[in-house]
């Protein structure tokens, strides 16, 4: 095995940073033992989401490069990718995948790009419902910062398991591979993460996983595309800025439209409790997870038979979650729902439940803490509505918003 030093350059909006990777230039058969390393830990994640319709009316990529932008938490000395083919309806056959830092928009930095190898091939054959981990990459992976994911996939794939709206500008290229040319003729933009579910780094530190887990408002929804400003990015930042706490690697498990108990819409994922075990348990190193998530059972139902989904409904599919992150050793903490008073689905009868909601997660002592959004962004003078300089729509924060929500959370419930 051959390895060579290569110099990359980052430039993120203020600073000019400059860092280090190992580049990978023979095929690398990695042992189940380098697979088993306790050090490994999920800096990134992301919850596939859109089911496939029932009318096959999608669009698939044929002989086309994919390339996903993600945003770091905790770095490591080597990563592993893995890619899924949950929602497909054939087996995809991926040609090329490589990792390298994000420069600015679809453009990559000189020298970054690292080829990604499957059982020490390039290509792999991902069969319908699949998951698959790549190699170990040996590389120095930075910490909060954009890396591009580049995916050349040769054939028509059907449909492409997807995390739909991730509030993240990625891109799919004209015909051909070019998972390493710096620049990227793009053919379009889209909004989804397709096949890549995690990032897994190895971190010598002391380090482990909080998953945060939600809908809309967890996903981001109403942030700044592309400029990481959900409030689990400002949560992460706030952790590693402050010296008093170890830090922690952060991931996001919030589907945009997700619901507790049920689900009426392929664009918006399977149940929460159905999704559970794939989208946090699998993840590795969780110790901790943050449940934001009702909302859209109350307000959908209202939307979709005149009546709102009564709270104990909600709350039994909180008591299910909350025993199966108990038996993995999860600590979890329950954030209260926040308001939605002129929201498009907002009805009194609705409130009524959410505040029944809220009352069990604040009162009920069956979570191991309590995390009150509802008490942070609700207007003062109107508590059943958000505050209106934290919201563009009644229902989702801003960007003022989520960073009141990262701020106002008590870090002793990560000690």
């Amino acid at each position: 095995m051959f390895l060579m030093e290569n110099r990359m350059e980052f430039r993120p909006s203020i600073l000019r940073l400059t860092v280090y990777a190992v580049m990978v230039l023979c095929a690398v058969t990695v042992s189940a033992q380098e697979h088993n390393d306790p050090r490994w830990i999920t800096t990134w994640a992301t919850s596939p989401s859109t089911l496939p319709p029932e009318n096959n009316d999608y669009q698939s990529v044929n002989n086309q490069t994919l390339r996903l932008i993600i945003h770091t938490s905790v770095g490591g000395e080597a990563f592993r990718l893995r890619l899924s083919n949950y929602h497909g309806d054939q087996a995809i056959n991926i040609g090329a995948v490589s990792v390298a830092l994000q420069e600015s928009n679809s453009t990559i930095s000189s020298n970054s790009a690292l080829s990604v190898t499957f059982n020490g091939q390039e290509s792999i054959n991902l069969p319908r419902g699949a998951v698959v981990f790549s190699d170990a990459i040996t590389a120095d992976v930075p910490e909060l910062l954009n890396l591009s994911v580049s995916i050349y996939l040769p054939e028509e794939t059907g449909f492409l398991t997807a995390h739909a709206l991730s509030n993240q500008t990625n891109y799919v290229s004209e015909p051909g591979n070019y998972t390493k040319s710096i620049t990227f003729p793009m053919q379009s933009q889209t909004p989804a993460w397709n096949l890549l579910t995690a990032i897994d780094v190895i971190n010598n530190e002391n380090v482990s996983t909080i998953a945060t887990v939600g809908d809309s408002i967890t996903d981001g929804w109403g942030s700044t595309d592309s400029e990481n400003q959900r409030w689990p990015n400002h949560f992460t930042r706030r952790i590693f800025n402050d010296s008093s706490i170890r830090k922690f690697a952060i991931v996001n498990a919030g589907i945009s439209g997700n619901r507790v108990a049920a689900e009426n819409s392929p664009q918006f994922g399977q149940n929460l409790q159905a999704r559970f075990e794939r989208d946090v348990l699998a993840l590795n190193k969780v110790t901790h997870m943050v449940l934001l998530e009702g909302i859209n059972d109350i307000g959908m139902a209202t939307m979709e038979t005149g009546t709102p989904i009564k709270s104990e409904i909600i709350i039994s599919g909180y008591r299910n979650i909350i025993a199966r992150a108990h038996a993995r050793g999860i600590k979890i903490i329950g954030a209260t729902l926040t308001p939605f008073q002129d929201a498009i689905y907002y009805s009194e009868e609705g409130e009524t439940e959410r505040q029944a909601v809220n009352d069990f997660i604040r009162n009920s002592g069956e979570f191991d803490g309590v995390i009150d959004f509802d008490a942070v962004v609700r207007d003062p003078s109107e508590p059943k509505r958000i505050l209106p300089s934290f919201t563009e729509d009644n229902l989702h924060p801003n960007d003022t918003g989520y960073k009141a929500m990262a701020d106002s959370i008590d870090l002793n419930l990560f000690r």
